[in-house]
Protein backbone atom coordinates (compact mmCIF):
# COMPACT_ATOMS: atom_id res chain seq x y z
CA UNK A 1 0.00 0.00 0.00
CA UNK A 2 1.10 3.58 -0.88
CA UNK A 3 -0.06 6.65 0.87
CA UNK A 4 0.64 10.33 -0.09
CA UNK A 5 0.42 12.94 2.83
CA UNK A 6 -0.32 16.86 1.58
CA UNK A 7 1.09 19.77 3.77
CA UNK A 8 1.96 23.48 2.82
CA UNK A 9 -1.90 24.69 2.17
CA UNK A 10 -3.34 27.65 3.56
CA UNK A 11 -5.10 31.40 3.34
CA UNK A 12 -2.99 33.58 1.65
CA UNK A 13 -3.52 37.09 0.37
CA UNK A 14 -3.51 38.07 -3.74
CA UNK A 15 0.51 38.12 -4.43
CA UNK A 16 1.21 36.01 -2.16
CA UNK A 17 3.28 32.66 -1.89
CA UNK A 18 2.68 29.01 -0.73
CA UNK A 19 4.83 25.94 -0.90
CA UNK A 20 3.05 22.79 -0.87
CA UNK A 21 4.37 19.57 -0.59
CA UNK A 22 3.63 15.86 -0.79
CA UNK A 23 5.46 12.77 0.29
CA UNK A 24 4.71 9.31 -0.64
CA UNK A 25 5.35 6.47 1.50
CA UNK A 26 4.99 2.59 2.21
CA UNK A 27 5.65 -0.13 -0.38
CA UNK A 28 7.35 2.17 -3.28
CA UNK A 29 10.05 0.50 -5.64
CA UNK A 30 10.11 3.47 -7.93
CA UNK A 31 7.97 6.54 -8.44
CA UNK A 32 7.45 7.99 -11.98
CA UNK A 33 5.61 10.88 -12.49
CA UNK A 34 4.72 13.05 -9.82
CA UNK A 35 2.49 16.26 -10.00
CA UNK A 36 -1.05 18.36 -9.43
CA UNK A 37 -3.94 19.27 -9.98
CA UNK A 38 -6.38 21.05 -8.11
CA UNK A 39 -10.36 21.66 -8.79
CA UNK A 40 -11.97 24.37 -7.73
CA UNK A 41 -15.55 24.89 -6.81
CA UNK A 42 -18.64 23.38 -9.44
CA UNK A 43 -14.99 23.23 -11.45
CA UNK A 44 -13.50 20.17 -13.02
CA UNK A 45 -10.17 18.60 -11.91
CA UNK A 46 -7.53 20.34 -13.71
CA UNK A 47 -3.59 19.25 -14.25
CA UNK A 48 -1.61 22.50 -12.47
CA UNK A 49 1.59 20.77 -13.13
CA UNK A 50 3.87 17.39 -13.35
CA UNK A 51 7.11 16.37 -13.36
CA UNK A 52 8.73 13.21 -14.73
CA UNK A 53 11.47 11.20 -12.51
CA UNK A 54 14.07 12.82 -14.74
CA UNK A 55 13.14 16.48 -13.95
CA UNK A 56 11.02 17.22 -17.20
CA UNK A 57 8.31 19.49 -16.45
CA UNK A 58 4.92 20.57 -17.94
CA UNK A 59 2.24 23.49 -16.54
CA UNK A 60 -0.70 24.72 -17.16
CA UNK A 61 -0.61 27.35 -19.31
CA UNK A 62 -2.55 29.46 -16.42
CA UNK A 63 0.44 28.44 -14.10
CA UNK A 64 3.19 29.11 -15.98
CA UNK A 65 5.92 31.71 -14.52
CA UNK A 66 4.12 31.28 -11.14
CA UNK A 67 4.48 28.24 -10.55
CA UNK A 68 7.18 25.66 -10.09
CA UNK A 69 7.38 22.00 -9.23
CA UNK A 70 10.30 19.93 -8.24
CA UNK A 71 10.97 16.83 -6.78
CA UNK A 72 13.26 14.80 -4.23
CA UNK A 73 13.49 11.21 -5.08
CA UNK A 74 15.48 10.46 -2.04
CA UNK A 75 12.62 11.50 -0.12
CA UNK A 76 9.82 10.72 -2.50
CA UNK A 77 8.39 13.85 -2.21
CA UNK A 78 7.36 16.25 -4.96
CA UNK A 79 6.90 20.36 -4.25
CA UNK A 80 4.80 23.01 -5.73
CA UNK A 81 6.46 26.25 -5.20
CA UNK A 82 2.97 28.96 -5.57
CA UNK A 83 4.07 32.68 -6.60
CA UNK A 84 1.90 35.63 -7.46
CA UNK A 85 -0.95 33.73 -6.27
CA UNK A 86 -4.06 34.79 -7.45
CA UNK A 87 -8.12 34.19 -6.68
CA UNK A 88 -8.60 32.43 -9.34
CA UNK A 89 -6.18 29.78 -7.83
CA UNK A 90 -8.28 29.41 -5.55
CA UNK A 91 -8.83 25.44 -5.26
CA UNK A 92 -8.31 21.83 -3.72
CA UNK A 93 -5.21 21.15 -4.45
CA UNK A 94 -3.91 17.52 -5.27
CA UNK A 95 -1.00 15.32 -5.59
CA UNK A 96 -0.21 12.62 -7.69
CA UNK A 97 2.50 9.69 -7.97
CA UNK A 98 2.57 7.17 -10.13
CA UNK A 99 4.57 4.70 -8.36
CA UNK A 100 5.73 1.60 -9.33
CA UNK A 101 5.70 -1.57 -6.22
CA UNK A 102 6.29 -5.15 -5.70
CA UNK A 103 8.66 -8.15 -6.04
CA UNK A 104 10.78 -8.88 -8.86
CA UNK A 105 8.94 -10.42 -11.78
CA UNK A 106 5.78 -8.93 -9.83
CA UNK A 107 5.65 -5.44 -10.21
CA UNK A 108 3.20 -3.54 -11.20
CA UNK A 109 2.47 0.30 -11.62
CA UNK A 110 -0.40 2.07 -9.85
CA UNK A 111 -1.83 5.93 -9.83
CA UNK A 112 -2.12 7.47 -6.39
CA UNK A 113 -3.95 10.59 -4.83
CA UNK A 114 -3.68 12.57 -1.92
CA UNK A 115 -6.34 13.64 0.11
CA UNK A 116 -5.77 17.31 -0.92
CA UNK A 117 -5.25 20.28 0.66
CA UNK A 118 -7.28 23.52 0.58
CA UNK A 119 -5.59 27.13 -1.07
CA UNK A 120 -7.48 30.05 -1.25
CA UNK A 121 -6.17 33.33 -2.28
CA UNK A 122 -8.30 36.00 -0.77
CA UNK A 123 -7.63 39.42 0.50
Amino acid sequence: QVQLVESGGGLVQPGGSLRLSCAASGSIFSINGMGWYRQAPEKERELVAGISSTGRTNYADSVKGRFTISRDNAKNTVYLQMNSLKPEDTAVYYCYADVTSGTYGFRRTFNYWGQGTQVTVSS
